[in-house]
């Protein structure tokens, strides 16, 4: 009896940390103009993590949102912000950054002009209703 009690207690235990791991916090931040958005987007997600380390974080980006994260992009406001850097930086801290191909089509960009720390998204409006409907993220425009 005291075995089965015992494995009834690590089972319920199991749950708990398994439910407490499927409630992990999940944003998507949505970035579709860069000179507006993108140095208050990444601050504004450099306090998400500081606050809530753990939340599984995904920026989308589009239309001009994509700019910031060209190779050896800068804030056009304060030249001294290297978006790389800050990219990097958070990216080492999970978060993935990813680019709309309908906009590099459109736009006539490539993929090796964008920061190594992208990745890229057949559609980035499709990719933000697919994580907040089908993936349960929130949603974040900064």
């Amino acid at each position: 009896m005291k075995k089965l009690l015992q494995s009834f207690c690590l089972l319920i235990a199991g749950v708990v940390l398994s439910t407490a791991a499927l409630a992990q916090d999940k944003v998507v931040y949505h970035i579709d103009d860069a000179a507006t958005q993108a140095t208050k987007g990444l601050r504004n997600i450099r306090n998400h993590l500081d606050v809530l380390p753990q939340t599984q974080i995904t920026v989308v980006t589009h239309a001009n949102g994509v700019d910031f994260l060209f190779a050896d992009a800068k804030d056009p406001k304060n030249p001294d912000i290297d978006y790389n850097s800050l990219v990097s930086a958070l990216k080492a801290r999970g978060v993935r950054f990813e680019v709309c191909e309908i906009t590099l089509k459109n736009r006539n960009l490539k993929k090796e002009q964008f920061s190594l720390d992208a990745d890229f998204t057949p559609s980035g409006v499709a990719r933000i209703g697919a994580l907040q409907f089908r993936e349960q993220f929130a949603y974040i425009k900064p």
